[in-house]
């Protein structure tokens, strides 16, 4: 139980860290954000908890295509923020835009037989 514990409060802080250092500066706050500390994260926890390289690179592998959709976010907000739009109304639009990208990225993808 400690360890999962343990495993919370490393990626907590690691998340709450990044916040406060985007409030003093957004492209030092972009930088960590940008780095993929998630996916490193539970790639490390899941080689520890399995010991599993395969299963290591099956999930990098799946991760690489799913932050090509993931990219809509951050294309949307910035949009939608810029037009005027309500910060909560254009993050939940930005998501479901997002939401639809990883639908259709499944999609062609499983078309292609490329199963994540």
């Amino acid at each position: 139980m400690l360890y999962y514990v343990a495993k919370v409060a490393i990626t907590a802080v690691l998340v709450v860290l990044i916040a406060e250092i985007s409030k003093r500066s957004s492209f030092t706050g972009a930088l960590l954000a940008s780095v993929p500390l998630t996916s490193v994260l539970a790639m490390l926890w899941l080689y520890i908890d399995t010991g599993d390289g395969g299963r290591v690179s099956a999930l990098a592998s799946s991760v690489f295509w799913l932050v090509l959709p993931s990219l809509a976010l951050f294309i949307a907000l910035p949009l939608l923020l810029a037009k005027g739009v309500n910060f909560y109304l254009g993050l939940a639009v930005s998501i479901a835009i997002t939401a639809l990208c990883y639908w259709l990225m499944v999609t062609v993808l499983h078309f292609y037989g490329v199963e994540l």
